[in-house]
């Protein structure tokens, strides 16, 4: 039986499906004498976890690194030969070891856009200093040398103008004379680490084979366990992603290394998971304001580092439609509207209108904001298209293009004149924001001074006529009093495209739990936001406090009322939603927390677009 084929594809058979889908773990490859290598304990490891073991060799080619990417569910750098450390900035040290110049490009390549995609890693021993390399942090060119450390304790201790540095260097033996399974010194771990979820212990022994150490592992991540000489151990993401790297090589170490290799392949399985969700449901981000900075010719085709959304971002974070609105900022007494608008921007990257630009008006700035989106789609339509209904989101998806949909932000745009409004909703206006940071001829603002007591005599033909015409009304922003004025004068549900809850961030923009109620009762949706100061008063802001600002939201209105508005380059942003490529770890955290399918669908724009087909049924 052992040499008969056929009895081995009997088993294959004899089920169906052949066998069950499991996490692709891709390996990077060491290289040695021309040959692409790897220490079967590595895959070993990943077969014994659950996960499918791909090798990837060193390879710099954009091409075949991306398309690698696309079939792979989770990164595992393997240990090997030092970094050069001309690629962190600093000149070789006298006791720098052997480089591996062939890996060097290749895998910092791979982490970096690994990373950016989301992907569960795990590095080992070289492949935690990758980490720190490809993600901002700095190596110890060798173990032995001193280095510069602050010695935070001692800092506490003195004044705020004082600080102290220290220089350490390893004292202890970081070399293994022993078998390769055998412990040679213990670690210190954190006891909030997911190292110390793992192992349960603040002291685990381990194996050691250092050459390089990483200094600094940079902003992205924090040290989690330490050797007792003070060279860092391991570190792991500080954006609540499925990042993290260790010194020692846990693939020589049985069981005990194994529980590494399972938590890459069970965050991979994750990862999968978010991965398919994603390609079946719709996910609409209702906010941002990125079209603010096209007069700065940003790129929309290019991962513009100037930009929170572009085409590259979103596909990272697999995000299929976000709706951009025209900002249009409220003057106060006595400012023209040109006064706050970057006009000499305008003027670059459209010079045929200069003399229009001289004296712009609101609607004449929505316009141009407009037709800017509509020229990047031009130059992009094979992979990007404007929507104007919930079906037109749909047909995008099913043809594989993302979406973006039209908003105006401050009902400012209409001048004045109620015709404006059919105006925008001939152009494919999705939502008009009532009024922004201060109030105008429509309504008071939440940060205004109580000029009309609500909504203005003309508001209330503007929430008639918006009715009419099938746009929706967008009351963020708006003032306590203008958001009950408009739940009672709109025979529609209305909308708060970005606000997040009073009781949890007390400022003037959130809502309070009774405006949450009326809202769902009349049908309408809010949607959370990124923006850290309506997230939390002191403090920084993470993607946590955001998950409580839903949840509390899901608390007092129902599933069937929420959902997600970033405010993204409005100055939305925070630590692990950062910006559209992070997308995907928010539907991660969801199924954390076991949201299932349906809500995470209803969620991720779902409940906008059931409003956003009720306002528009009156379109002929």
């Amino acid at each position: 039986m052992q040499y008969n084929l056929q009895s081995h594809l009997d088993k294959v058979y004899s089920t169906f499906p052949e066998a069950k889908r499991k996490p692709v773990i891709g390996i990077t490859t060491n290289f040695t004498d021309g040959d692409a290598t790897i220490r079967d304990v590595y895959y070993k490891q990943v077969v014994a976890a659950g996960g499918i073991p791909v090798l990837v060799p060193p390879v710099a080619d954009k091409d075949v690194l991306v398309n690698t990417l696309d079939h792979l569910d989770g990164l595992l750098l393997t240990g090997g030969g030092d970094i050069n450390p001309l690629w962190t900035g600093e000149e070789p040290s006298l006791h720098l070891h052997n480089i591996n110049a062939e890996r060097d490009l290749p895998e910092l390549m791979i982490t970096r856009l690994a990373f950016n995609r989301q992907l569960p890693i795990l590095g080992i021993c070289r492949g935690v200093q990758t980490l720190a390399v490809a993600l901002g942090g700095t190596i110890q060119q060798d173990i032995y040398e001193d280095y510069i450390r602050t010695d935070e304790t001692v800092e506490k201790k003195l004044s705020k103008d004082k600080t102290i540095t220290t220089f350490h260097a390893a004292t202890l033996k970081h070399s293994q004379d022993a078998e390769r399974s055998e412990a040679t010194h213990s670690v210190t771990v954190t006891k909030s680490s997911v190292l110390y979820a793992l192992y349960k212990e603040e002291r685990i022994m381990v194996n050691t084979f250092h050459h390089q150490a990483v200094k600094d592992p940079g902003k992205r991540f924090r040290v989690t366990a330490l050797s007792p000489d003070g060279v860092i151990e391991a570190i792991e993401s500080t954006e609540f992603k499925p990042v993290m790297g260790v010194q020692w090589h846990p693939e020589w170490m049985g069981e005990e290394g194994g529980k590494l290799f399972q938590w890459l392949v069970g965050q991979s399985n994750n990862f999968y998971l978010a991965k398919q969700l994603h390609q079946r449901i719709l996910t609409l981000d209702t906010h941002c304001d990125t079209p603010m900075f096209f007069p700065q010719g940003v790129h929309f085709d290019q991962r513009d580092p100037r930009i929170l959304y572009d085409l590259h971002k979103m596909t990272e974070g697999r995000q299929d439609a976000v709706t951009m609105a025209a900002y249009l900022p409220q003057p106060k007494i006595g400012e023209s509207f040109s006064s706050k608008i970057d006009v000499e921007g305008l003027k670059r990257f459209n010079p045929d209108l200069v003399e229009t630009l001289n004296h712009l008006s609101p609607a004449v700035y929505a316009d141009l904001i407009f037709d800017k989106i509509e020229d990047i789609v031009k130059q992009n339509q094979r992979y990007i298209s404007i929507a104007r209904t919930p079906s037109d989101l749909y047909e995008d998806k099913r043809k594989g293009r993302k979406s973006i949909m039209f908003a105006i932000e401050n009902g400012l745009v209409l001048e004045h004149k109620l015709e404006n409004v059919k105006h925008f909703a001939q152009r494919g206006v999705t939502y008009i924001t009532l009024c922004h940071n201060g109030d105008n001829d429509i309504c008071d603002s939440a940060r205004g001074c109580n000029t009309h007591g609500g909504v203005s005599k003309f508001g209330e033909e503007v929430i008639r006529e918006m009715n009419r015409n099938g746009i929706m009304i967008d009351l963020s922003h708006g003032g306590e009093k203008s958001f009950y004025d408009a739940l009672e004068l709109s025979t529609m549900p209305i909308v708060c495209s970005h606000s997040n809850s009073k009781l949890l961030c007390d400022v003037p923009r959130n809502l309070t739990d009774d405006q949450m109620r009326a809202l769902a009762k009349k049908g309408g949706v809010a949607h959370i936001t990124m923006y850290k100061g309506f997230l939390r008063k002191g403090g920084e802001a993470t993607v946590m406090d955001a998950i409580a600002h839903l949840e509390h939201a899901i608390n007092v209105m129902g599933i069937d009322h929420v959902g997600i508005g970033t405010d993204f380059d409005g100055d939305g942003t925070v630590r692990g939603m950062a910006d559209a490529s992070e997308m995907i770890n928010f539907t991660l955290h969801l199924l954390r927390r076991k949201y299932n399918e349906r809500d995470i669908e209803k969620i991720w724009g779902g409940n906008w677009l059931r409003v956003m087909a009720q306002v528009q049924s009156v379109r002929k």
